[in-house]
């Protein structure tokens, strides 16, 4: 459902890159915008995540094999996927939900919608590129990206997965080489690898560089962006809805675009968003290797990413599902030190800085929630679990879409919020 009128105003909440590629779609229509977050632009998972801007690795979470892991490894703080033990209610219904999403069929079933988004993520950033202002900051190509692995065994999990995306309509270039031209390609990769794979059509960004050069070029548009703004409510009035903040504000608008992450459904549940949004909890820290890698490495096994960024190196990891608000745990960090230490040479892991924890939301199916609620003036945009980055340009032109009466991409229909 769409309003009869395309609104004047619309207040995102949430400045990170779904909130703010939101916000540059709506300028595109002419909207008027303010953006408000609670801390700042990308105080949230848009700062420590991996980058990537990558159609071959945009998969869904729920695959077959994660509960294959088994119930000890879940619980054991060094799993890539790490469940503390817990009764709170929320939790157990999203991992009843995602436990019987991981089945093959429907496993199968969420690669082909991945497929059928295809490119258009990385369309979505190149619309965004060309327009005026442009954007300071630009993505990277990654020729080739690379995939790294301890065991031609360990290789053949994503080659499979690999086929999956061919058979479901997708589309993915790669491949296969030997230990040493991997090393030869990255000579910061040690011996500890054994096998991989180069993708070829990927791309990356600097997140922190490109989120504050994505905020600057929205202000430039005419945006305010309001930082420490809590948002303790919204209400539709009838007409336009009011967004009630922290320290008495309000700011009345025509609509509202809910960009929140892990913390969507505590705005959108009375507008009838029932899906649960988890914190996905994701960790990072940089390093400065003696030779900087020149593109990203992935390490499936280990589920660790690693870009570069300019003078360092971001080597990221873990699917931790607890509070988004807990504070950092240390075992994490260890625990993606010692899974990524043997794949690599000429890195002194003592010397880690920009140590970092953010919450990535996730619904039980995998899909993202996008597009209007049981109010046709309150829109949300989230769940996006680990393709938040790569897909937030796409997301925001969905949302703006909506908003405006305009058309919108046909995979829409996959991120009804409602359902």
């Amino acid at each position: 459902m769409v309003s009869a009128k395309a609104p004047e105003h619309v207040v995102v909440v949430g400045a990170g890159i779904i909130g703010l590629s939101t916000a540059w779609y709506l300028q595109e229509q002419g909207v008027k915008v303010t953006v408000v977050d609670r801390g700042g632009v990308a105080s949230g998972s848009s700062w420590g995540n991996a980058g990537w801007l990558t159609p071959a690795l945009t998969l869904p979470l729920s695959e077959p094999a994660v509960l294959r892991y088994g119930l000890k490894a879940m619980i054991n703080p060094a799993s890539p996927l790490y469940i503390p033990l817990s009764a709170d209610p929320t939790l157990l219904k999203f991992l009843v939900g995602f436990a019987r999403n991981c089945t093959s069929a429907k496993w199968r079933s969420a690669m082909g919608v991945f497929a059928e988004l295809g490119r258009t993520g990385i369309d979505a950033f190149d619309e965004i590129a060309a327009g005026t202002p442009a954007v300071a900051e630009e993505t990277h190509i990654a020729d080739p990206f690379l995939a790294g692995f301890a065991s031609k065994e360990d290789r053949d999990a994503l080659v499979k997965e690999f086929h999956v995306i061919r058979e479901t309509g997708g589309q993915v270039d790669f491949n296969l080489i030997t230990g040493d031209q991997i090393r030869e390609l990255e000579p910061a990769l040690g011996v500890g690898v054994a096998a991989g794979i180069e993708i070829r059509n990927q791309r990356f960004i600097n997140p922190p560089a490109f989120m504050h050069s994505l905020a600057d070029t929205v202000v430039a548009r005419g945006a305010t962006i309001i930082s420490a703004f809590t948002v303790f409510d919204v209400r539709d009035t009838g007409s336009g809805v009011d967004v009630i903040g922290s320290e008495g504000r309000l700011i009345k608008a025509d609509a509202v675009v809910l960009a929140t992450g892990a913390w969507l459904g505590t705005l959108a549940r009375k507008f009838g968003v029932k899906r649960v949004v988890q914190a996905g909890r994701g960790y990072s820290f940089t390093v400065v290797p003696e030779t900087m890698p020149t593109r990203p490495i992935y390490f499936p096994a280990q589920r660790v990413a690693c870009t570069p960024l300019g003078d360092r190196f971001r080597v990221a990891g873990m699917m931790e599902f607890r509070d988004a608000d807990a504070p950092l745990d240390p075992r994490r960090i260890k625990a993606i030190v010692e899974a990524a230490s043997p794949m690599f040479t000429g890195i002194n892991w003592d010397e880690r800085s920009e140590e970092w924890v953010g919450s990535r939301p996730c619904t039980a199916d995998g899909f993202p929630l996008v597009g209007a609620t049981r109010s046709p003036r309150v829109h949300v945009a989230g769940g996006h679990g680990m393709w938040g980055i790569a897909l937030g340009p796409l997301t925001g032109k969905m949302v703006a879409a909506g908003l405006t009466g305009q058309t919108a991409p046909a995979t829409l229909r996959h991120f009804n919020p409602l359902r």
